[in-house]
């Protein structure tokens, strides 16, 4: 029989012990050691099913096949366009997999212009961590307007919250169309400037407190005017 020695979201250390016995198997930044789960990262701890993970309080984002992120075009070639991930890995969107429409290599700017920001999703990571990307979904898109900001990328899952929630919250006080990307870039586009100003403000208390319990209270708190 399996015991977990720590509680959800607790934060915790390398090599420290996260459960004992054999009923619950080792996720995301943690291992094996005999019949004991040990963390390697400093991190908050959870669990999915059977499985404990750690989620790291920091680190840079490293980008994965199918992960939805903000992109920002820095260049444009006869192929396709340069994006910058938000990482030390740049990305190539080609033409051919931009839009479901023909796009003549003399219109590219029309498409995506440099400055743009833009939803794409991860469609290649090379083993040299050559990064292509695609945007032929309807959900990937050039976003208008709006501003964009950095939170931790180690923090989205929070920030979106259990199903949506978190996020979904944020949305409803504030009015406001909202795209979070794995990368850790946010675009926010509200009715108001203070209506995006309060839902900047909210995400960036998910960002600061991600680790902490009563979150959700936290946050609406923030956003109905309680001190």
């Amino acid at each position: 029989m399996s015991n977990i020695h720590v509680e959800a979201r607790q934060v915790v250390v390398p090599g420290q012990i996260l459960a004992t016995g054999m009923d619950h198997l080792p996720g995301d930044n943690t291992f094996r050691r005999e019949e004991e789960i040990v963390a390697k990262r400093l991190g908050t701890v959870g669990t999915d099913g059977r499985v404990i993970k750690v989620t790291p309080l920091n680190g840079p984002y490293f980008p994965r096949v199918g992960d939805k992120i903000i992109g920002k075009v820095y260049d444009i070639l006869m192929s396709g366009w340069r994006i910058n991930t938000g990482s030390v890995y740049p990305a190539m969107l080609p033409v051919r997999d931009a839009s479901n429409k023909f796009v003549k290599s003399e219109n590219l700017r029309n498409l995506l212009d440099i400055g743009d920001f833009c939803v794409v999703k991860i469609t290649k990571v090379s083993s040299q961590n050559m990064v292509d990307v695609g945007m032929r979904d309807p959900e990937l898109h050039r976003l208008e307007g709006g501003r964009v900001i950095k939170i931790n990328c180690n923090k989205v899952p929070r920030v979106i919250g259990k199903m949506g929630s978190m996020i979904g919250l944020i949305k409803k006080q504030t009015n406001a169309d909202i795209t979070v990307g794995q990368n850790g870039l946010v675009w926010i586009r509200a009715d108001t400037p203070e209506n995006e100003y309060r839902a900047e403000n909210a995400i960036k208390i998910v960002n600061e407190h991600a680790h902490q319990s009563g979150l959700t209270e936290k946050v609406e708190a923030y956003l109905n005017g309680v001190q």
